[in-house]
This record gives C-alpha cells, sequence and structure tokens, in this order.
C-alpha cells in the first residue's frame, strides 16, 4: 500500500509540475514570426496594413489603430512565461530618413494593460535603441551610427547573451555593447502584450516597410542567416503572404521603367528629388553621370570616375585680421558657413555663407586672440564653440564661449561661458547618447605650460557642460577624436613642456567611464592630429612644428609622420616621415577614388612664403606629392564641396587674406 501511496504522490508531483510550467526562462522554442500573429487570416482585408512592393521586395506598411497590430504574449510562450535570457530578433526594414527629433517602435512588449515597457525596439534617425525592464527600471542600451533610415532595405540581428548585446546590420561586422548587468532571467510576461510597429500609442508608430520581424530564443541568428547573396534581404521566417510572386504593384510602389521615365539634363545643377520625382532620370552634364530619384536622393546608375587635375583660385577672401583657423559647417535648411578664427580682438572674428559660388560675410562675432571654432550639435541645439587665448582685458580671466544658433534670428547668440587657459582647440565628440568637449589649454600665464585640459560634459537637466574630467597636458594644442570599431579614442598635441618641444603626446582610450592612457608618441611641437582610414587600414598623421632642444637648438624643417595601427601589436607604429617646413595642419580629403593628404607649411628659419603640398596615396609607396600650393604663412586646410564642385580653403596666420582653391576634375 505503501507503495502506491509513493507512486500516486510522484505522479501528483509530475502533473502539478507540468501544469504550472517551468520558473526559468523559456528556452526550448522554434523561431518564432512575430509579424504573422497581426496578420489578417486566410487572405482577408484588414484597415490599416496593405503589402507594399519596393525595389524587388514585399513589405507590410502599418498605418492604422496600434491594436489592430498587437497580440498577447501567451499566444508565444504557451508552456513557459519567462521571455528567454538568451535570444535573437531578426528584422528586415526599409525606411526614409527620419526628423533627427523623431523615434519610431518597431515593436515592444507591454506589460498587461498599461503601458509599462518590458520590451522594445525604438528606431531614430540614426540610432537603435534596445529597451528593456531591469530591476523594476527601464534601461536603454543604444546603437549609434547604424543607418538604417537611408530607403533602403536592410536586415538586422540583435543577439542578447549574457552581458553582451551584439548588432549585426546586412550580414557585415557585429558591433558588441557590453551590460551592466545580464538580461534578466526572471522577465515575466504573463498577461503582457506585443505591439507590432508601436508602443501602444500612435505616437511612435513606425512609418516604414517591415518584411521580417522574428524571435530566436537561445542562440544568435546570425550564423543561421549569414553569409547570404543578398545579405539585406537575408531570411529566417518571412510570412507566407510575402513569398508568393511579385504583384502587379500600383504605381507609386514601383518606380516607372526607364523608359518611361522623365529625364532632366542640367550642367551640374542637383534637381529635386522627392516623392513626385521619383522614377525621374538626371543627366548631369558637368561631372557626365547618370542618376535616379528614388524618391528621396539620387541614386548613380552612371558616372565618369572623377580624378584630381590640377588647382585653380576661385576666392580671396579678406579677413578681420590674421586667421588661425577655418571651421566649414552645414546648417540644414539654411546654408553652407564658414567660421574664421581672427587674431585682432578689437574686430573679432567672421561668419561667412556660401552664396552664389562664393563667401559672403554673414555674422562678426567678438572674440578675444581667437584660435579656433568648432560647430557641433547636441540634440536640436547647433552650437558654435570658440577658443579665446586671452581675457577682454589684459587684467581679466580668459573665457571661451559656446554660441547657440537661433532659428528665430537666424545667427548665433552667446549661450555659455568656459574658463580656459591659452585655449588653441576644441574637440566635440558623442560617446553612446552622451556629448562631450575637450579643451586644448595651451598654458596659464607667460611660462606654465604644464596644466590641465579639460574634458567637459553635457547635462541634460541644466542643458549646459560642465566638468567631467581633467587631463595634463604640456603645451596642448589639438585634440583629436576617432573610433575604432566600439572602442573610442582622444589624441593630444602636447607642443611644449617649458623646456623643449620633443616631448610625448599621448593617445587615450575610454574605459570605464572615463579616457585613459593608451600609448605616447614621441613629438616635435605637434600642432595637429589627422586620423583617417583607407579600407580598412588606420593612420593618425602628426604635424610637427618645430625642434626646440633644451640646449636651444631650434629646427624648423623636420619630419612629420604618419602612423598606421598595428592589427599584431594593437598600437600605432611609424608608416611614413614626409619632410615638412613648421608643419602646422593636415587635412584629409577624397576626390572620385583617390585619397589625398594636404599639409600646411608655414616656415622654413627664414620666410614664411613656402609651398604647402598636395600628396597622393599611392598603395605600397604611401603619399607621393603631387601638387604644391604658394601660401603664406599658412595655419589651415579645410575641405569641403558645393553643388558645384570640390574645394580647398586656407587660412594665412601672416596676412588678413584666406584663399579659396577649386579642384578642377577630369
Amino acid at each position: 500500500m505503501s507503495e502506491v501511496l509513493l507512486l500516486a504522490c510522484a505522479l501528483l508531483s509530475w502533473i502539478i509540475t507540468c501544469q504550472s510550467g517551468p520558473s526559468g526562462p523559456c528556452t526550448d522554442l522554434l523561431p518564432l514570426d512575430l509579424l504573422s500573429h497581426v496578420l489578417p487570416k486566410a487572405q482577408r482585408a484588414q484597415s490599416g496594413i496593405r503589402m507594399v512592393q519596393s525595389r524587388g521586395a514585399r513589405g507590410f506598411q502599418f498605418s492604422g489603430s496600434p491594436h489592430l497590430f498587437s497580440f498577447p504574449a501567451s499566444q508565444l510562450f504557451t508552456n513557459c512565461n519567462f521571455f528567454p535570457a538568451e535570444f535573437s530578433i531578426v528584422f528586415t526594414l526599409k525606411i526614409p530618413q527620419m526628423a533627427p527629433e523623431k523615434s519610431e517602435y518597431i515593436f515592444t512588449l507591454l506589460e498587461g494593460d498599461s503601458d509599462n515597457l518590458l520590451l522594445g525596439l525604438r528606431l531614430s534617425q540614426n540610432t537603435l535603441h534596445f529597451l528593456q525592464k531591469s530591476q523594476g527600471n527601464r534601461k536603454r542600451i543604444t546603437f549609434k551610427a547604424v543607418g538604417l533610415a537611408d530607403n533602403r532595405w536592410h536586415t538586422v540581428v540583435l543577439a542578447v547573451t549574457g552581458h553582451y548585446t551584439l548588432l549585426t546590420v546586412d550580414c557585415g561586422i557585429p558591433l558588441e555593447l557590453v551590460l551592466e548587468r545580464s538580461f534578466p532571467d526572471d522577465l515575466d510576461s504573463t498577461g503582457s502584450t506585443f505591439f507590432i510597429a508601436s508602443a501602444r500609442r500612435w505616437n511612435g508608430l513606425f512609418s516604414g516597410l517591415l518584411r521580417q520581424l522574428v524571435l530566436l530564443p537561445g542562440s544568435d541568428a546570425t550564423s543561421k542567416i549569414c553569409p547570404s547573396s543578398e545579405p539585406q534581404l537575408s531570411e529566417l521566417s518571412i510570412p507566407q503572404a510575402l513569398l508568393h510572386l511579385p504583384i502587379k504593384s500600383s504605381s507609386s510602389d514601383l518606380l516607372p521603367h526607364p523608359y518611361e521615365a522623365e529625364v532632366r539634363v542640367t550642367a551640374g545643377v542637383k534637381p529635386p528629388c522627392g516623392v513626385s520625382e521619383e522614377g525621374q532620370l538626371w543627366f548631369n552634364t558637368l561631372h557626365k553621370g547618370l542618376f535616379l530619384c528614388d524618391g528621396m536622393m539620387w541614386l548613380t546608375m552612371l558616372q565618369v570616375k572623377q580624378r584630381l587635375d590640377y588647382v585653380e583660385h576661385h576666392q580671396d577672401l579678406f579677413t578681420n585680421s590674421e586667421t588661425f583657423d577655418i571651421e566649414v559647417f552645414q546648417i540644414p535648411s539654411v546654408g553652407l558657413f564658414i567660421a574664421t578664427a581672427n587674431r585682432d580682438s578689437d574686430l573679432g572674428s567672421g561668419i561667412y555663407k556660401w552664396t552664389d559660388g562664393k563667401f559672403e560675410r554673414y555674422q562678426n562675432i567678438s572674440t578675444y586672440d581667437a584660435q579656433a571654432w568648432q560647430y557641433f550639435t547636441v540634440g536640436k541645439k547647433k552650437l558654435l564653440v570658440v577658443a579665446n587665448c586671452r581675457g577682454i582685458n589684459a587684467e581679466d580671466p580668459e573665457k571661451s564661449v559656446i554660441y547657440k544658433w537661433s532659428s528665430r534670428k537666424l545667427k548665433f547668440i552667446r549661450y555659455q561661458y568656459l574658463s580656459t587657459y591659452g585655449a588653441r582647440d576644441w574637440e566635440a565628440f558623442h560617446i553612446q547618447d552622451e556629448a562631450f568637449l575637450a579643451v586644448a589649454n595651451h598654458r596659464q600665464g607667460e611660462r606654465n605650460h604644464n596644466i590641465d585640459s579639460v574634458i567637459y560634459k553635457w547635462n541634460p537637466v541644466t542643458q549646459y557642460f560642465e566638468v567631467n574630467q581633467t587631463i595634463q597636458t604640456s603645451g596642448a594644442y589639438d585634440w583629436e577624436f576617432f573610433t575604432i570599431g566600439p572602442f573610442y579614442f582622444l589624441v593630444v598635441a602636447n607642443t611644449f613642456n617649458g623646456k623643449s618641444t620633443v616631448i610625448s603626446s599621448t593617445i587615450y582610450i575610454w574605459l570605464e567611464g572615463m579616457f585613459q592612457p593608451y600609448q605616447s608618441i614621441t613629438t616635435f611641437g605637434a600642432i595637429d592630429w589627422e586620423m583617417f582610414q583607407i579600407e580598412n587600414r588606420i593612420f593618425l598623421a602628426v604635424a610637427n612644428s618645430q625642434m626646440l632642444t633644451e640646449d636651444g637648438k631650434i629646427l624648423y624643417s623636420i619630419n612629420s609622420t604618419i602612423y598606421e595601427l598595428s592589427l599584431t601589436s594593437q598600437k600605432f607604429i611609424k608608416f611614413q616621415d614626409i619632410a615638412t617646413n613648421s608643419a602646422l595642419d593636415w587635412e584629409y580629403f577624397t576626390v572620385g577614388d583617390d585619397k589625398f593628404l594636404v599639409v600646411a607649411n608655414s616656415y622654413d628659419g627664414t620666410s614664411y612664403s613656402l609651398n604647402s603640398v598636395i600628396y597622393r596615396w599611392q598603395g605600397y609607396e604611401g603619399f607621393v606629392p603631387v601638387h604644391r600650393l604658394g601660401t603664406n604663412g599658412c595655419r589651415d586646410w579645410e575641405f569641403f564641396n558645393t553643388t558645384d564642385g570640390s574645394y580647398l580653403i586656407y587660412s594665412s596666420a601672416r596676412a588678413a587674406l584666406s584663399k579659396v582653391l577649386k579642384l578642377r576634375t577630369i
């Protein structure tokens, strides 16, 4: 009898366990097609959803009430209520460019009948946000510069495992982010609801096309769909309605055949390209190219590759005084501008706008021995910061100033003062969603060059920059920020330590919320760093201005050096020495398939009237000189493009005259 009783108890325990389901995360599920759960059954019509064919593939467009495209999570998790602790989300989408302030949801998992979010994916202009509930709080993991909103099809895999989240776009190189905490293994989906293309509300409704949205518990789906002959349209699980033979679409879904398209011919002037021009052809007689409008931008169908032939004078730009730096920037819907950092404090510095093929004076700003400008954005704010080298009066403390663009006044107005010491340069950059500003403090007083330079961080609450970190520098002249994969770097050009210009400049890497030393490189009065990439090779070029040794000898005709990142040693090693004359700036630019570096040669010990040189990339040979340009005390080079072609502009630290040069191509 006791044996029967024990057997009955064991059977009852097994039944209870099976009925209650597992207490851990679900791991034994097949790929779950989320899209299919919100499609009408038996090909019946449903308001708010339509099938659209675009660029040879079909997707669904959602425009109705978000509740039409929702379903209870219990339809997916039938035997287990816990969301998988390890999983992949695969989605294929096509979405036009988005406004900077706009964001849209790909999907969300909401708790009960509330707006409390358990999980979701949100897309903004150039970022993808993975949203999750962790320890009762809402966490956001942001992938930047993903480039999904470009009106092209893209297939994306988001894989979550432990402390790691990996993002793979179009079977490319995965981007990895490390989480502070592992994804929770106790995320209970009981009573929750999936919303496709929204977060329950109309606000944030996905406006593009969705072709695939799949949850794969337990593994990284990348290996299941990559490599692929068509990575933008890789498939894990596509709704059956999208797999049939192409339907005959309405004229709004497909581009007209080329022989039906209107052809425009211009001598270089770019015609408008919008929804009404979709399918039109444009032949550019100036650049010998044929382009097709896709409803948003002109796509190159056929174009003769440009090659730099020669450089010609285009404009003499008379400035308030000698110019130490030029900043080129574009304000959307307003135009192309430059800001000149001018020496004379009585006359200030100028802002010029590109008008009818020339720069014309637009605004004057009071500056005090201005050394550099930096244009950048924080959210919707368009900001311009100047490095002032002295105070208003000789006895006044030095203050650099951030100016904000006023869309009402159409000019820059003062926004924030920052205390600096002989400031020579500003560098603006973003790490994840946070904005930073780094100032190169050159000296305090007349003799103290070994001082702190400062990295400021934007405070979204106060809406101002605040000190985040100080770094010991020696006569700092320049900061250069760059990224390599998921890593962030900042390199300083140290010029003088009070005794010698033969000192170390340091590369810093972002670790644990601050910049830490990564590598030191011996430089000779370093004034500028320029980072650039040629295919998968990473380079850093330093402009060495002078060699002043402790015994008092000064040399101006010395080598500047290009360093390349060694994948073996994970350090920058010397790639090429280039003979320069007190080099003050490098500028990297491309014309067609050709890559160039131009150096600002300023002084050889006897004369300021020297040739600055353009070097062209020749692969194994490195950079070779191809053009020599007569300059006078050349301080800065900037490259820019307009609809009329490509240009270089250089500033003079010896005369109130900068020159705009046009690059003639063949």
